[in-house]
């Protein structure tokens, strides 16, 4: 029986700015599974998932602390508050700003920390960060490589060092978030061949850039995509490392680099994609389906592309695309921002009606907003009556 749905979504859209012209490309790895979250549901059965999602933060650790606090991933001390119980940054950690290493040792700190308490960091490599393991070092500042030491040493430490080793073992390119532990643990693929029920889809997707329709290792999703960042990235590290562009001519992608490979680092890779925050409604609302479909996700999420007219998050299509990237470093003027996403899946009195199947009625409630300094910006606000045995 298809299930009754109430539902209302609230968007925002303005004019994209032509953000694109800042650059385009001249790939990243696959994360360690940690153990599954053992989120209890309340005694009357009430399952609630609590997600934030942060974007691009290039260097600028002060705001970052400010974002996370705002959004009360961390508390005053700076440490993991157990307020939420999924953290998601989109990539461009690096780039723009001094604090690269400060950064990653918080991040570090917080992996750890939300480990202990059930909770877990979902870290994602952005356009930067293999830009960096490139050695495309055009977005470098002097004063940057300084707090490494010297070159040779900033390198060393993205290469085979403790920041790329993070790289490595808990980055990856994109990530599917289911919202229930009956879809399984994060980056649980997708299988578009298992029987169908109500909350077959109810996941997200995480990326840096955007997930174009046209990529053509889109599934099984996420792994097909993992999978190609972490060749890429250990193919970068793991060669003699060149001297960084500039002054040194771009070194390219290495030798042996495979199609896959570089298609991933292509401009319509999930690292470069702009489309969907640049396409117009006409293309974007209609294409955006068959990626879901494929993907297992009710939305896609992305940062790498602010709007520089509006200074905040933008909500397309229903809320079935929404782009976090505000320019939350002072580089890009210091828009502080956030995404909540909050779902709840609360049980009715049991039936005798749905005994015999072993169902039960669910209230199916999903809200999704934008949190700033001085104000929240609602993009969701969902509520399905569904029925089921999770």
């Amino acid at each position: 029986m298809a299930p009754s749905t109430r539902t209302v979504i609230l968007g925002s859209l303005s004019v994209l700015s032509l953000y694109a012209l800042f650059h385009l490309p001249s790939g990243t790895p696959e994360h360690v599974p940690q153990e599954p979250i053992a989120q209890k549901p309340t005694p009357n059965g009430q399952f609630t998932r609590r997600i934030v999602a942060v974007g691009d933060l290039h260097g600028d650790l002060a705001n970052m602390k400010k974002v996370l606090s705002m959004a009360g991933v961390i508390n005053q001390a700076g440490n993991w508050s157990g307020n939420v119980d999924f953290l998601v940054q989109t990539g461009d950690m690096i780039d723009r700003g001094d604090d690269t290493l400060k950064m990653y040792t918080l991040v570090d700190k917080l992996r750890e920390q939300a480990l202990h308490a059930g909770g877990q960091v979902l870290s994602h490599l952005g356009n930067h960060e293999v830009m960096n393991a490139i050695g495309d070092w055009r977005y470098v500042y002097p004063s940057e490589v300084s707090t490494f030491g010297t070159v040779s040493e900033r390198q060393r430490i993205i290469s085979s060092g403790w920041v790329g080793k993070a790289w490595r073992s808990n980055y990856t390119i994109t990530s599917r978030l289911p919202f229930h532990p009956s879809l399984g643990p994060p980056n649980t693929d997708y299988n578009p061949k298992a029987p169908p029920n109500p909350l077959s889809h109810a996941a997200l997707s995480f990326v840096h850039g955007g997930l174009s329709p046209t990529f053509s290792n889109l599934t099984p999703y996420p792994s097909a995509i993992n999978a190609l960042g972490h060749s890429l990235l250990k193919r970068l590290q793991d060669r003699v490392q060149p001297p960084p562009h500039p002054p040194n001519p771009y070194p390219g992608l290495p030798d042996g680099t495979t199609h896959a490979e570089h298609e991933l680092y292509g401009a319509d890779g999930p690292l470069w994609y702009r489309g969907w925050a640049m396409e117009p409604d006409s293309f974007v609302c209609p294409a955006v389906e068959n990626v879901l479909a494929k993907t297992g996700v009710r939305r896609l999420i992305m940062g790498h592309t602010p709007n520089f007219e509006v200074r905040h998050q933008v909500s397309r299509c229903d809320g079935k695309i929404i782009i976090i990237d505000t320019g939350i470093s002072k580089a890009y003027g210091g828009v502080l921002s956030a995404l909540s996403i909050t779902y709840t899946l609360t049980p009715h009195a049991p039936s005798r009606f749905l005994a015999a199947s072993n169902e039960r009625a669910w209230t199916e409630h999903e809200v999704i907003k934008a949190i700033y300094p001085d104000k929240t910006e609602v993009f969701v606000d969902s509520v399905r009556e569904i029925r089921g045995s999770w």
